[in-house]
């Protein structure tokens, strides 16, 4: 029993301890600026001040700002997806050479630090005239973004027995077919995983956009939450983060079936 005592005691540290930033963000984004800016800091607002979220909502540039990141990261996540997809199914069900070597290519392109990649990306956007342009964002988080996808799904796309895929060959289907009618559907599960885990990652991407971008109405999210008042940073923050968790709430049972079992069963 004393046991059992103390890990519900340990669960609930841990709960308070990353809830904690949520409670911080929403008071914040209820107090008014100058009581946000006012030392020492109050634990709970003396008045809720809805004033911050309803300049969010009326403020046609940071619109114009959610949008490019919607557009940027739904693009990339698609892009990151189709083309991962592919090369997952020939590295996970295709006789191709030196598989393993091509893997741990991925796998250390997928943990490459973006920093490095930033002088040599800048100099090919200038070329191209792409600075301040969606294919300048979407290129550069899809050099990031596409290993990482190859390597999850070569992982889930191996789960699924190889005689379903032989088994379609053998009915006629080209691989392209097979990938399309046998592997994604039932995949699915993971690829709901998948998607999520490009996409999130692409939404908070920081230092591509605020690099390749110059102007205030080509600039994502992040960039424009990287500064202005606490209260009104507060109530953006919230805004643009509140449908992320949403949506990773609604696709948890996917994650975690695509995570664990490669959406398979048996």
């Amino acid at each position: 029993m004393p046991r059992v005592a103390a890990l519900w005691a340990l669960n609930l540290l841990l709960l308070l301890f990353f809830l904690f930033p949520f409670y911080w963000l929403t008071i914040t984004a209820l107090k008014s600026p100058a009581e946000a800016d006012t030392l020492p800091v109050t634990w709970f607002p003396a008045h809720l001040y809805w004033g911050n979220f309803a300049a969010v909502v009326a403020n046609g540039g940071f619109r114009r700002n959610v949008l490019n990141s919607v557009i940027v990261a739904t693009t990339t996540t698609a892009l990151a997806l189709v083309i991962g997809s592919c090369a997952a199914y020939a590295l996970a069900h295709l006789p191709l050479p030196r598989k393993r070597s091509l893997l741990v290519g991925i796998v250390i392109m997928a943990t490459f630090p973006p920093i490095a990649l930033v002088p040599s990306l800048y100099l090919v956007m200038l070329q191209l005239h792409w600075i301040d342009t969606y294919p300048a964002l979407i290129v550069s988080d899809l050099a990031l973004a596409l290993p990482f996808a190859v390597w999850v799904l070569t992982n889930l796309f191996r789960a699924i027995p190889t005689h379903l895929v032989e088994q379609a060959e053998v009915d006629g289907c080209t691989p392209v077919q097979a990938l399309r009618r046998i592997v994604i559907p039932l995949a699915a599960p993971g690829l709901l995983a998948a998607t999520l885990l490009v996409f999130i990652p692409v939404w908070n991407e920081f230092l591509f956009a605020v690099t390749f971008t110059l102007r205030p109405e080509t600039e994502t999210v992040p960039v424009v939450l990287s500064g202005g008042g606490w209260s009104g940073l507060a109530a953006a923050t919230e805004v643009v983060t509140l449908p992320i968790i949403a949506l990773a709430l609604i696709g948890q049972r996917g994650i975690v079936r695509g995570l664990t079992s490669g959406a398979i069963n048996g």
